[in-house]
């Protein structure tokens, strides 16, 4: 595969600014919903369905997508696409861990696992959002196909 400048390649700043964000949108998106699931009692808490992993794992995985996509937009013509295949590749794999709860944690029930994949799907719609041409991302002016005015 070879190199290829995009565009528009954003700076290191400019994703780091927007990593910053994309991580607290994604933290307190997933800590409003842990609050909304836990104040109407609809599922059962265990030690993964609680603030300190929900909101570590959540600012960790935006972090760690902004790094990828970093890496992409120097490496890749469609750093959006790809990014965007490469975002529903590991939110399929991050489902994983969490039905694997159902096995060794008996605090886990079904709909606590399907509130953690739900708060997977959250992270990687604000990463996609916020990070390519697809959602907010990408300041006026700075989209390959915006035109002067």
């Amino acid at each position: 595969m070879a190199t290829v400048t995009p565009a528009v390649r954003p700076t290191w700043t400019d994703l780091m600014r927007r990593g910053a964000a994309t991580a607290a949108v994604a933290t307190v998106a997933n800590a409003l919903l842990l609050t909304l699931v836990l104040e109407t009692g609809l599922v059962e808490p265990f030690a993964p369905l609680s603030y300190p992993p929900v909101v570590f794992l959540s600012a960790t995985g935006a972090v760690a997508a902004t790094f990828v996509y970093g890496l992409l937009a120097g490496r890749v013509a469609d750093a959006d696409r790809t990014f965007f295949r490469v975002a529903v590749a590991v939110l399929v794999a991050s489902f994983a861990p969490d039905l694997g709860l159902l096995y060794v944690d008996p605090g886990a029930t079904v709909p606590g696992i399907l509130v953690l994949m739900l708060m997977h799907v959250v992270v990687a719609a604000v990463c996609v959002a916020s990070l390519t041409e697809l959602g907010w991302g990408v300041p006026e002016g700075k989209r390959p196909d915006a035109t002067d005015e």
